[in-house]
């Protein structure tokens, strides 16, 4: 009989599920942004789902049984993936307009977000230090933003949305994961996305409006374009990449307390700098710099004490 893995075995193999899932999820990021001046937001969106459908649906069908998806649950399924659709279209819709890493750096308020939501979401008791690191990281995104000035990129407040979004999400998310299987709560998802998608498409060819003012508003409103065979291909790989991110994220917190897990992904400003510089000739300014190290900072200062908070509590 094998023997069982060990709790430093479980916590190296949660680090690594951790980093893959983080550098898929950079990787797909990287071809929704360059596909952005090409093609509509919706389309992209429609590939994604139809090339992640089999793979999660397989997964399911393996693990659960296609069954698993009647759950009495389905209405909050479906309204906590309404959610968190708007707030991928708002990250997308973003990437477009913005340099990755900015963007991603915004995206990591949204531990904070979490943390002031669990009072009147779950009724914690926020602590001294929470409201610390939450302002912490919000006068980052401020330093990175820096409304009123010239650099002033509107963009910035659909990456803020996008955040606030999936905070939404998670929270309700704690209590469903508990009730319904993640696998199961993840499919619902990938065909909301797929619905959502369609019908916005549905909406513009139908009033043929095209906004070519702003980058996040022609990505949103281009018409749809066939794709080449090579577009298609990346645009696929953005499903494959995005669902086998899912199963990642899934195993790292299966495998290994949240608090441990969590900073691994701040690896995302590495990848998002990294992938600005070598395909988009984006490289993050010094305030742009300065914000991130704040914003990361508080993130790691909050995981820090709450693990603290938890050993000691």
């Amino acid at each position: 009989m094998m023997p069982e893995p060990s709790f430093a075995d479980n916590r190296s193999r949660a680090a690594t599920f951790a980093l893959v899932a983080i550098g898929l999820a950079s990787t797909q990021d990287a071809i929704v942004k360059g596909m952005s001046g090409t093609y509509p937001v919706y389309e992209t969106m429609l590939i994604r789902g139809l090339t992640s459908l089999p793979i999660l649906g397989v997964w399911l069908a393996h693990t659960h049984g296609l069954q698993a998806l009647i759950t009495p649950l389905w209405r909050r399924v479906i309204l906590r993936a309404l959610i968190l659709c708007s707030a991928y279209l708002a990250f997308i819709l973003s990437i477009a307009a913005m340099p990755i890493a900015n963007m991603i750096a915004i995206y990591f308020t949204m531990p904070f977000f979490v943390a002031g939501l669990a009072g009147p979401f779950l009724g914690e008791r926020v602590p001294l230090y929470r409201w610390i690191a939450i302002s912490a990281g919000f006068v980052g995104v401020i330093v990175m933003v820096r409304p009123g000035v010239q650099a002033f990129e509107p963009a910035s407040l659909l990456a803020l949305y996008s955040a606030f979004g999936y905070a939404v999400g998670q929270m309700m998310g704690r209590n469903l994961a508990q009730r319904v299987a993640p696998l199961v709560i993840a499919n619902w998802q990938n065909a909301t996305y797929f619905i959502f998608a369609a019908v916005i498409g549905v909406i513009v060819q139908a009033t043929g409006f095209a906004g070519e003012s702003h980058k996040s508003l022609a990505f949103l409103t281009r018409p749809f374009v066939w794709p080449t065979l090579q577009d298609f291909l990346l645009l696929s790989a953005v499903g494959a990449l995005a669902a086998f991110a899912m199963m990642s994220f899934i195993s790292a917190y299966r495998l290994a307390e949240s608090n441990f897990v969590a900073p691994f992904e701040y690896s995302g400003m590495a990848w998002a700098v990294m992938f600005g510089l070598l395909f988009f000739n984006d490289f993050p300014d010094l305030w742009t710099w300065i914000g991130m190290a704040i914003v990361a900072g508080a993130g790691l200062f909050m995981l820090a004490m709450d693990r603290f908070r938890f050993q000691t509590g």
